[in-house]
């Protein structure tokens, strides 16, 4: 029986080959989010989170008021303009004619 010919399943015609074109070789593109699997760890996140732009602030807002007290004309603080608010809001230095 060694010498017989080897029995194989009957394959589709068109079958055999399938190609797998959406699949994406190597690691995914972006960032992962992991639980966390405390979530007394997500407080103390935010609530540091919370202190650090609260200190930020009033660190900025104490520099801004001896910046403005020892000068001999008032202090104009200028922000830049924000990414994330409307494209079509009218900026302060623009004109409309």
């Amino acid at each position: 029986m060694a010498q017989g010919s080897q029995k194989f399943k009957a394959q589709r015609a068109g079958g055999a080959k399938k190609q797998h074109q959406s699949k994406q070789k190597g690691p995914k593109k972006g960032g992962r989010i992991i639980a966390p699997k405390k979530a007394q760890v997500v407080q103390q996140q935010k609530l540091k989170k919370g202190l650090e732009v609260a200190i930020r602030n009033k660190i900025e807002q104490e520099v801004t008021q001896k910046a403005s007290s020892s000068l001999h004309k008032p202090l104009s603080v200028v922000k830049g303009p924000d990414s994330k608010g409307s494209a079509g809001a009218a900026r302060p230095g623009s004109s409309t004619k």
